[in-house]
């Protein structure tokens, strides 16, 4: 298996969005995504998503990185996987928008869509995460999970992945 990584540092302010977007698009048709699929369509509403909540809710910068796994001879199949890291050590904290809300939809979405997601801890911050299978063999782009060290504990980071949070 082969992994691709490519990432882009975006700046704390909501502008950076979409210049994101805009940057991702042009990643995932190098990487044969076409820009009319619709994976294509799902993975950028997935990073709108996530950086918008990392400087929307941080007001620091964020690093977004996007990660193609490939199997097969033909180079294709395998996981997309998007990260997201900011400088802020909270959890993400999926909310429930009620009716005419216009925020709280986003870690919604992103559980919706993605066929895995889930944070755990960088560096003095954290990385937000999400991958979807693009067919064929599923292979995750992903190195095991780190260990963290919490009040003298030694414990595997946070593996769940988030569906509800209430």
């Amino acid at each position: 298996m082969q992994v691709l990584q490519v990432q882009l540092e975006v700046g704390p302010d909501p502008a950076e969005v979409g210049r994101a977007r805009r940057w991702a698009r042009s990643r995932l048709v190098g990487s044969g995504i076409g820009d009319d699929e619709p994976l294509a369509e799902t993975l950028i509403l997935l990073i709108s998503e996530l950086v918008t909540n990392a400087v929307v809710h941080t007001g620091c910068p964020a690093v977004l990185r996007m990660l193609f796994g490939t199997s097969g001879a033909s180079g294709t199949g395998g996981t997309v996987r998007v990260e997201v890291a900011d400088a802020s050590d909270c959890p993400p904290r999926q909310r429930h928008a009620a009716g005419e809300d216009t925020g709280g939809r986003g870690l919604e979405l992103v559980d919706g869509l993605a066929d895995r997601w889930g944070w755990q801890p960088e560096g003095a911050g954290k990385q937000i995460w999400c991958e979807i299978d693009r067919g064929g063999p599923v292979v995750a782009p992903q190195a095991p999970p780190p260990v963290v060290v919490r009040d003298s504990e030694v414990r595997e980071s946070p593996s769940c992945l988030f569906t509800n949070l209430a």
